[in-house]
C-alpha cells in the first residue's frame, strides 16, 4: 500500500482551489483549470517550477521553514491551514502572538452544560478567565483567591520570607504527589506555552518577575522540563463537607490554548459530597438561578 504523502496532496488540492485573480494575477480567457498552474505558484512564491513539482509529486520531501511560509503566503492559506501545512513538512507551525483569554461561545455553551462537575476555563498561560457555579462552591470563588493577575501559577509559588507558605486559605486544594510534584508540572507546562508564544511581552514580564521573586520557580524554570498538564488527583479541604477527593483532567480546546479544568469524583463518598454543594448551585423554587450558578469571570 503505497504511503500518501500528505504535504504534496494538501500542496495540489489548495493550489487548484486558488484562483489567477485571488492569487493577484491576471485572469486570462481561456484556461483549462480554474485554479493555479505550477509555474505561478512557483512564481509567487519565489520558487522554482522543478521544486513545485517534486514537492506536490513527493519526491522533495523536507522543505524548509521558508518554503512552507512562502507557500502558505502565496495560496493565502489560512492560520489552520497554514499550521497544517507546516506539520505535513514535519515541522513546528509558526509561533502565535500574545495568550488568547478569549473565550468562545462554543466553550461558554459546554461549561454552562457542565453543571454537576466543577470546571473552570484557564488561558494557556494558567490564567483563569472563567469558571461554573460548581467550581465556585466546591474550591472558592475565583475572585477570592489572590492571585496575581489571576494566575494559578502566581499563586502557587506565593513567597512569605524566601519560601511559599503551604496553603492560600482561599485555595484549598492539594495535589496528592505533593506540592513540589505540582509545582514542577504546572512549569513545566508554562515552559512549553512560553516557548508557542515567544512574542507576547505580558507572559515574557510574568516569567521574569517569578525568576525574580521565586527561587523555587527559578529552579524549576532552569530545569528544562517540558510537558502539557494533563491531569492529576486533588483534595479539596472544604469547610463544609471536609475533605473531598478528586480526579482533575485537562481537555483542551480545539482551535485554540485554551484548558478546560474538570474535576470528577472518585468515590462514591466524595460524590455524595459533590451532591450536597451541587444543591446550592440549583434554581430556586421561584425559577431564579442561584448566585454563581452561570458562567462567571474575573472583573
Amino acid at each position: 500500500m503505497a504511503t500518501t504523502h500528505h504535504f504534496g496532496t494538501a500542496l495540489r488540492g489548495w493550489r487548484e482551489r486558488l484562483s489567477p485573480l485571488d492569487g493577484g494575477l491576471e485572469a486570462e480567457a481561456h484556461r483549462r483549470i480554474p485554479g493555479l498552474r505550477r509555474e505561478e505558484l512557483a512564481r509567487l512564491a519565489g520558487l522554482s517550477v522543478d521544486y513545485v513539482v517534486r514537492l506536490e509529486q513527493g519526491r522533495a520531501r523536507h522543505p524548509s521553514a521558508q518554503v512552507v511560509t512562502a507557500l502558505a503566503r502565496a495560496l493565502r492559506l489560512d492560520p489552520s491551514e497554514r499550521d497544517h501545512l507546516f506539520r505535513c513538512a514535519r515541522l513546528a507551525p509558526p509561533a502565535d502572538g500574545n495568550v488568547s483569554t478569549h473565550v468562545p461561545p462554543r466553550v461558554y455553551r459546554l461549561v454552562r452544560q457542565l453543571t454537576d462537575a466543577p470546571v473552570a476555563v484557564f488561558a494557556a498561560d494558567w490564567t483563569i478567565i472563567g469558571w461554573n457555579g460548581m467550581w465556585s462552591v466546591t474550591v472558592g470563588d475565583p475572585r477570592t483567591y489572590d492571585w496575581d493577575e489571576g494566575s494559578l501559577v502566581a499563586g502557587m509559588f506565593r513567597a512569605h520570607g524566601g519560601r511559599k507558605p503551604r496553603a492560600v486559605a482561599a485555595w484549598p486544594v492539594r495535589s496528592w504527589s505533593g506540592d513540589a510534584a505540582e509545582e514542577e508540572a504546572l512549569v513545566a507546562d508554562l515552559r512549553v506555552t512560553a516557548a508557542a508564544h515567544p512574542a507576547d511581552a505580558r507572559l515574557a514580564s510574568f516569567v521574569e518577575r517569578m525568576l525574580g521573586s521565586s527561587p523555587r520557580f527559578s529552579h524549576l524554570w532552569f530545569n528544562g522540563t517540558a510537558r502539557a498538564l494533563v491531569g492529576d488527583r486533588k483534595t479539596v479541604e472544604h469547610p463544609v463537607v471536609g475533605d473531598i477527593a478528586l480526579e482533575l483532567d485537562v481537555l483542551m480546546v480545539a482551535g485554540s490554548d485554551l484548558r478546560i479544568v474538570t474535576y470528577a469524583a472518585r468515590a462514591a463518598t466524595d460524590a455524595r459530597k459533590l451532591d450536597t454543594l451541587r444543591t446550592s448551585c440549583r434554581p430556586r423554587r421561584d425559577g431564579a438561578p442561584r448566585p454563581g450558578s452561570e458562567l462567571s469571570r474575573p472583573g
